[in-house]
């Protein structure tokens, strides 16, 4: 099994709003994300998806694109993103997702020998009363997610934390989130969110011995993320 991971697809066939109009680098992203996809990944494989996986506002508007995410090989997880109207019940969710399409909120789902766990959190650089209230809220969300992770946790088994919004600021410093996370021995970290030519931002940090990958589509070139200490290539 190997693992991979994307973000923010921003997938749209409930409503015109191509991805084009953020510049032309977005144009045919989805046939070149897909394409790659198809060239990579097994029935056995997984692919993580941290967010913003849909334009739509209501969940019967999503499902068209969920369907066609679930049409691609592999089984996939996905999370809430800040663009994720749509997903409000977690159980009407769980109820209406495809066959091989998991999704986690503040908890941690199994898939053979990974669990994968994970919230969206909020933004780190966000400092008005109710940006403080979420930062809280959403640190007391990722440790419950990790708490489920570890509960579930067997000998061999490994955890990969799925984020939406960056677990640090553009300064890579440490942060109550990156802390937690170290605190519950995960293995490896997925998270997206940022955009464009202009933000800072590294592929890969290591903070306590732990990978955190960055996924968002446009700055890795429209391709999936090799976990690469997660997957088993026996």
């Amino acid at each position: 099994m190997k693992v991979f991971s994307v973000s923010d697809l921003h997938l749209g066939k409930c409503c015109n709003k191509p991805m084009d109009i953020f510049g032309d680098g977005w144009s045919g992203y989805w046939d070149s994300i897909r394409e790659d996809w198809k060239s990579r990944v097994s029935e056995d494989d997984v692919v993580l998806i941290a967010g913003d996986v849909s334009w739509a506002m209501r969940l019967d508007e999503a499902l068209p694109d969920i369907d066609e995410i679930a049409e691609l090989p592999g089984k996939k997880v996905i999370l809430r993103g800040n663009h994720d109207y749509w997903w409000q019940s977690y159980q009407k969710l769980l109820d209406a997702l495809p066959s091989g399409m998991y999704a986690v909120q503040n908890n941690a789902v199994r898939i053979g020998n990974l669990l994968v766990c994970g919230s969206r959190l909020w933004s780190l650089g966000a400092d008005g009363e109710h940006d403080k209230a979420m930062l809280k809220r959403e640190g007391i969300r990722l440790r419950l997610a990790l708490e489920d992770a570890v509960r579930q946790k067997k000998d061999g088994d490994k955890i990969v934390v799925m984020v939406h919004y960056p677990p640090f600021d553009v300064t890579f410093a440490n942060s109550e989130y990156t802390d937690i996370i170290a605190e519950y021995g995960a293995d490896a970290v997925v998270y997206g969110h940022l955009h464009g030519k202009d933000a800072r931002v590294r592929r890969v940090v290591n903070k306590n011995g732990i990978n955190y990958y960055l996924t968002s589509c446009d700055l890795v070139d429209y391709k999936l993320v090799e976990i690469t200490e997660l997957s088993d290539r026996n």
